[in-house]
């Protein structure tokens, strides 16, 4: 228990630079339970604030709901040539434009994703699922009933997202994605009427009504059985936007195919 704000201060630091993944004001509630939230986001601020002023090499921000040290983005070079892993890990554009669509349109199915880009997409999924980027989210109620997809918190992380609603507007994403699919996403969602440029733009349709989805569990999990392949041990990615990665972002294995 903190006895002032110097040694909360310190104690949060010293929690931050061993957590592996952030910290949320409620989990450490939970270990300073007489400071209280307030007193603790200050403090969080208050480190964040140091950290800047101090333009070094990592700072602290605020990623997937909590708190967690990143690398300075300008420093990421140096960070590549020293585990040597330059070039990898990276994502195809292949699997950009599958993750972009899932991420957009999300709930989703596979025959969807596909129709959306033109070619079949199973493989590219495959990997989103083994890297953790993408999850089962139940069945859709059609013909078939084939999975839905959605994003994770994994690929919160990877891409210094705070939430899904974070993304870029699509407009803005046009030259990564390519004109042609940006106005793929941008008119109607498959099995609607019409998905309105607004709505696409702010990251996600979280109707699942809309979308016909028989969840697996309370999560929206899909059954264990079938979530294997999504629980799989994946490595984390470097961003696909310009911003702060953690140091955990650099020691990728393998390519997305």
């Amino acid at each position: 228990m903190a006895t002032n704000d110097t040694e909360l201060r310190a104690a949060l630091e010293a929690i931050l630079l061993v957590a592996g993944e952030p910290i949320t004001v409620a989990s450490l509630e939970e270990v300073f339970p007489s400071d209280g939230p307030e007193a603790i986001t200050i403090q969080l601020e208050e480190i964040r604030k140091a950290l800047d002023e101090r333009d070094g090499g990592y700072k602290l921000e605020s990623a997937a709901g909590g708190y967690r040290y990143v690398t300075s983005p300008e420093y990421d070079s140096y960070l590549k040539k020293f585990f040597a892993r330059q070039g990898e890990g990276r994502l195809s554009l292949a699997a950009l434009e599958t993750l972009a669509i899932i991420a957009y349109r999300q709930p989703i199915t596979a025959p969807e994703v596909s129709d959306i880009r033109g070619v079949n997409c199973a493989g590219v999924i495959r990997t989103l699922l083994d890297r953790k980027l993408v999850k089962l989210a139940g069945r859709k109620n059609v013909v078939g009933s084939p999975f839905l997809y959605r994003t994770t918190k994994e690929f919160l992380l990877h891409f210094g997202l705070n939430s899904i609603q974070d993304l870029p507007r699509l407009e803005e994403f046009a030259e990564v994605l390519g004109e042609s699919l940006a106005e793929e996403l941008l008119g109607p969602a498959p099995g609607e009427e019409q998905a309105t440029a607004e709505g696409v733009g702010s990251g996600v349709a979280e109707n699942d009504e809309a979308h016909g989805v028989r969840s697996a569990g309370s999560e929206g999990e899909a059954p264990e059985a079938d979530a294997t392949r999504a629980d799989s041990a994946g490595e984390t990615l470097d961003a696909f936007v310009d911003d702060g990665v953690s140091a955990d972002a650099i020691r990728d294995k393998d390519p997305v195919e």
